[in-house]
């Protein structure tokens, strides 16, 4: 089967409604969210060029209609098993403190409406050091926990720093 080639562009402006809305998708069985406010768009998996001397969970680089993106796969970054990529894999193209960055996830579920007073701040668990730090919060959907990322903690400064040189 042929991945997705089209790309899905979301249009956000500064008058879009977004306050409370999520792109959700999938890593293994879990759900997760991240704020459509820095989604710029979604394309299915393409040909990722490996460069060296990057960490384990960043792949390497796309060229998008003639810009270089930085990719990381989500599922590495979690440090959950690599898994191979197929015809659902996708890359959601962030905004990352003014850096697009691609992050590659399982497949893409539903654009989702959760209100603050249903978003939970994170347990403060310390089982791993970083293990919160992505996390915005815990949105309450129905009987369903979405793991709510932040998308702007989900590389250090000196990784983001990585990404920025080569772009």
């Amino acid at each position: 089967m042929e991945a997705v080639e089209e790309a899905v562009v979301l249009e956000t402006s500064d008058n879009a409604y977004s306050e409370g809305q999520f792109l959700t998708f999938m890593i293994g069985e879990q759900q997760y969210g991240v704020e459509i406010k820095y989604v710029t768009e979604i394309i299915g998996i393409q040909n990722i060029t490996d460069l060296p001397d990057l960490p384990h969970f960043m792949k390497g680089i796309i060229n998008l209609r003639g810009k270089v993106i930085p990719v990381v796969d989500v599922r590495l970054r979690f440090g959950m098993e690599e898994r191979a990529y197929d015809e659902r894999t996708c890359i959601i193209v962030v905004s990352i403190n003014d850096t697009n960055v691609g992050l590659v996830v399982d497949t893409v579920a539903e654009v989702m409406n959760i209100p603050a007073e249903n978003i939970e701040p994170p347990p403060k668990v310390n089982s791993r050091a970083n293990g919160n730090r992505f996390i915005h919060g815990l949105g309450k959907v129905q009987d369903n926990v979405q793991i709510l990322l932040d998308t702007q903690k989900l590389l250090f400064d000196e990784e983001l720093e990585q990404l920025t040189a080569i772009t």
